[in-house]
């Protein structure tokens, strides 16, 4: 049971990948959660180093796209100064989204991975829809509402997976896979 919530990779912050690390998995895509992973939940506008870690991206031709269980009017609005595309109720942890990102990207799941804050839902959905994972911190310690629901049962799954040593935040990706 622990394999579905093990992620390939652990970084601290999505802001941490470069377009070379990426580039050097054959990762040409980066599908992310929104929510604590890309902008924090309760600052929409994102930061600077959000604006430029995006601009790298963009300028080393890898797409950067949200998949999200949120609705598409709370992603929409969350993203209007970022013009990312994104997949709205995703339905995370099931594939249902992360496969349709893959189809609209017109990628294989070789080219793409998931990134999220959440075992539960974000590592889960991308090791069910058979792409590469990549766990990162919550940029804040606070969440939604909803999001704390999970976050009390992935704390059992965290400590049970940290008592067998399976996630290592690290600064970039490491290589493990």
């Amino acid at each position: 049971m622990v394999a579905l919530f093990e992620p390939t990779w652990a970084i601290k912050a999505i802001y941490n990948l470069t377009p070379a690390q990426l580039k050097r998995e054959g990762i040409r895509a980066v599908l992310t959660d929104l929510d604590n992973t890309l902008i924090a939940w309760n600052n929409p506008d994102g930061t600077p180093q959000l604006r430029q870690w995006l601009s790298e991206m963009k300028n080393a031709g890898i797409t950067v796209m949200v998949v999200s269980n949120n609705n598409a009017d709370r992603i929409a609005r969350a993203l209007a100064k970022l013009e990312l595309p994104f997949v709205s109720r995703a339905l995370k942890p099931l594939p249902t989204g992360i496969n349709r990102a893959v189809r609209q990207l017109s990628l294989t799941k070789a080219e793409v991975v998931m990134v999220g804050d959440q075992l539960m839902t974000d590592i889960a959905g991308g090791n069910t829809a058979g792409v590469r994972t990549i766990l990162v911190q919550p940029l804040i310690e606070t969440d939604a509402w909803n999001t704390r629901i999970n976050r009390f049962f992935e704390r059992r799954i965290m400590k049970r997976m940290n008592k067998h040593h399976l996630i290592d935040y690290a600064e970039e990706l490491n290589g493990k896979h």
